[in-house]
């Protein structure tokens, strides 16, 4: 048996065996971990930059009680924690260390993170993206439903993807370059899409999902240029995909929107996607 505390390893199949059980359990909360774990299993560090991850688990009794997961040169992503567990983490990476630029996760632990990393390291943290983590209740498409239909998109559609993704990314102030060379190592890559098309065959609306793991699906990215916004095309092609979703057998499917934006957060509450949990990341100077 692991005596208590932080133990932390860069093999991702080892991390899992002895957290995967704690992680699954609660898919919703611990959508980052499962989703970047997938990640590394299925195509390693290499496409996000190389390196070695730091993947970390906290143990109580024998039992998993939270988990961190890092890639290099980029920020800290923690499971719910509570203020004496994370102040436990920072003090543990701040003596071995680590220099973090950031850190993301539920409001409450990242602030408390945040925190105690100030105190143990000088840093000081800045609130630098807010986000509401949604889950679907129970989807209600729009009525009526916009004019067109939904399209799986396909290899031929690759470049109107990443005209739409680099679209997105803009939005939401994401600093990534997104062309026929940079496109397998970005986290576009590796999801599933489905346009909105006018009658006349024009995509004018996209969303995204993400690979299915421990029965979540997560509805990543949702993108309407703007010329085209106010139609309901990000209600149309959503619903279409979160349908897609539960039919292919998920059993949670959940999405991110901007804290800020009363549009976007109106818009999927009336799908049907209620407020999990508020999340924020910090930076820290």
């Amino acid at each position: 048996m692991r005596a208590d505390g932080w133990h932390f390893t860069d093999d991702v199949d080892e991390f899992l065996a002895e957290a995967g059980e704690f992680l699954r359990a609660r898919p919703v909360p611990h959508i980052m971990a499962l989703t970047w774990t997938a990640r590394l299993r299925a195509r390693g560090t290499g496409p996000y930059g190389g390196g070695r991850p730091l993947l970390g688990r906290l143990t109580r009794a024998g039992s998993v009680r939270g988990a961190c997961h890092r890639l290099p040169g980029r920020s800290l992503g923690l499971t719910p924690l509570t203020a004496e567990q994370a102040d436990s983490l920072a003090a543990h990476l701040a003596a071995a260390g680590h220099a973090l630029p950031g850190v993301g996760g539920d409001h409450d632990t990242t602030t408390a993170f945040a925190t105690a990393w100030q105190r143990h390291t000088g840093a000081a943290p800045t609130p630098a993206v807010r986000l509401r983590l949604r889950r679907l209740a129970a989807l209600t498409p729009p009525q009526p439903a916009p004019a067109g239909q939904a399209r799986a998109a396909g290899e031929a559609d690759r470049d109107q993807l990443m005209d739409f993704c680099r679209g997105f990314a803009a939005d939401v102030r994401e600093d990534v370059a997104i062309d026929a060379v940079t496109w397998p190592t970005t986290r576009y890559a590796d999801k599933d899409y489905t346009f909105w098309e006018t009658p006349d065959g024009t995509p004018v609306s996209m969303a995204g999902i993400n690979p299915t793991v421990a029965g979540l699906a997560q509805v990543d990215p949702v993108y309407t240029p703007a010329a085209h916004r106010g139609r309901g095309y990000a209600a149309g092609v959503t619903a279409a995909v979160t349908r897609a979703a539960l039919a292919a057998g998920a059993t949670e499917v959940t999405l991110f929107t901007d804290a800020a934006n009363p549009t976007s957060n109106a818009l999927y509450q009336r799908l049907g996607y209620d407020v999990y949990a508020d999340w924020t990341t910090y930076t820290f100077a």
